[in-house]
């Protein structure tokens, strides 16, 4: 029977999984949505609910699957949201959507409190972190943090373990130092060892006991790490100056460099890049993200036209001939769309235009800070749009391989470092050794 693995991604939008063989292959696939509840100011949802999601996802891809023996489970997830636990393990508040806008006062007050937050951490003093996150719900009690990814695995059966590209998203890790930001922590009132052990994606942290997921006893586990690194993983994006240009809703762009100095880290927030580990040894991964794909979706249903025909015309619309737009890329707080009057295809092709300016000035400010980058690879389903990748071709971007789901390739790929079929991320099977996926 042949090895295979089995990749988790518990994104924003679906919990998704895939079954990978040892060449790389996916195989069979599963997705169940995400189960957010809408709140005034974001999102928040139960952890047991999440965790029958990730179940139902990963069951739908293992039945699907050919028979094989089940080598690895690796879990990559969004960053920033997770689980406080008490002494006991029982999750002491509900989990809150990294985009919620809970914590806004108290990161006003960590950049007061903390002036060199951003140089000791890579982040800038935000709402979007988790420290002022749980500042702001609370921490009496509080014995351990558990980010999504992590969390997940302990419930299928492994260690508590904090792998460093999620914990390099709470606020909590001292780059340099690789350990727990101590001042941080004091600050929010949690205590010190409110991490677990410090692990790099594809670390075995136990085996599943199947309790959770049945018939996956004896897999390995990892947690694979921060989603956009492991979708980078999972198309080839691991050398330091790859740049993966990832566009859905909102469009991030990871860059793989060294490790960064407090200087660059300093010159990064200044264009709220922030700096964090890598999922591969040695390496930190520069981060930004706009929210390019909500702003032209805004504009197509304000154009309300055949989005084929718009791509055509935006395609044979010359630069001059395609108006400006101002377009809200960076909040979600925004303004509505005010389109001017144009012709339909000339107004995409502009709508296009602003937002691929604002990702070749985020990769201009990433080449400033860590050198020229090597290459961009683009993924996400607005790339599919022939006028939109057009576009990201001035950013010297080649096409994704033909990789269906680039996260949980990437997370069952690192299990298969846990479970000793690879040496390490960089002795992956390699994306261009991809067949065609089996019908």
């Amino acid at each position: 029977m042949s090895e295979l693995l089995l990749g988790i991604d518990v994104g924003t939008s679906a919990c998704k999984a895939a079954v990978v063989d040892a060449r790389g292959v996916e195989l069979a696939h599963g997705q169940v949505p995400t189960p957010w509840e809408p709140v005034p100011t974001g999102a928040e949802l139960d952890a047991d609910t999440l965790l029958r999601a990730v179940v139902d996802a990963a069951s739908e891809a293992v039945d699907r699957a050919p028979d094989g023996d089940l080598a690895g489970i690796g879990v990559t997830s969004v960053a920033e949201t997770g689980m406080l636990l008490d002494e006991g393990g029982a999750v002491l508040h509900r989990p809150v959507a990294w985009h919620d806008s809970r914590g806004a006062a108290e990161a006003q007050a960590l950049a007061r409190d903390l002036p060199d937050f951003t140089e000791r951490t890579g982040l800038p003093a935000s709402a979007l972190c988790s420290l002022v996150k749980l500042k702001h719900l609370g921490t009496k009690g509080a014995a351990r943090w558990l980010n999504v990814g992590e969390w997940i695995v302990h419930r299928l059966g492994g260690r508590q373990v904090s792998e460093l590209s999620l914990s390099s998203r709470t606020g909590m890790l001292d780059l340099d130092l690789v350990a727990p930001y101590a001042d941080a922590l004091a600050w929010a009132g949690l205590p010190a060892d409110l991490l677990g052990e410090l692990v790099l994606a594809g670390t075995e942290a136990g085996r599943s006991d199947g309790a959770a997921l049945p018939g996956t006893e004896g897999a390995a586990l990892t947690v694979a790490g921060h989603d956009h690194l492991v979708a980078g993983v999972g198309v080839g994006v691991i050398a330091p100056g790859d740049v993966l240009d990832s566009c859905g809703t909102a469009e991030a762009l990871v860059r793989v460099a060294p490790p960064q100095d407090a200087a660059a880290r300093r010159r990064s927030a200044q264009a709220d890049v922030s700096v964090g580990w890598h999922v591969a040894e040695g390496r930190q991964a520069l981060l930004a993200g706009v929210w390019s794909g909500l702003a032209l979706r805004e504009v197509l249903d304000q154009l309300g036209a055949d989005r084929e025909q718009l791509s055509a015309g935006a395609l044979s619309t010359a630069p001059g001939d395609a108006p400006a737009l101002e377009l809200e890329l960076h909040s979600l707080d925004r303004p509505p769309v005010r389109l001017p009057d144009a012709a339909p295809a000339a107004l995409w092709r502009g709508a296009i235009d602003t937002v691929t300016r604002e990702v070749q000035a985020l990769i201009a400010h990433i080449d400033e800070v860590a050198g020229p980058h090597t290459k961009v690879v683009v993924t996400g389903g607005w790339a599919r749009d022939p006028a939109v990748f057009d576009a990201k071709r001035r950013l010297g971007a080649i096409e994704a391989p033909p990789v269906v789901e680039a996260g949980c390739r990437g997370a069952a790929l690192l299990s298969g470092v846990a479970a000793g079929l690879f040496a390490s991320a960089d002795e992956l099977p390699a994306v261009s050794a991809i067949e065609k996926e089996p019908a």
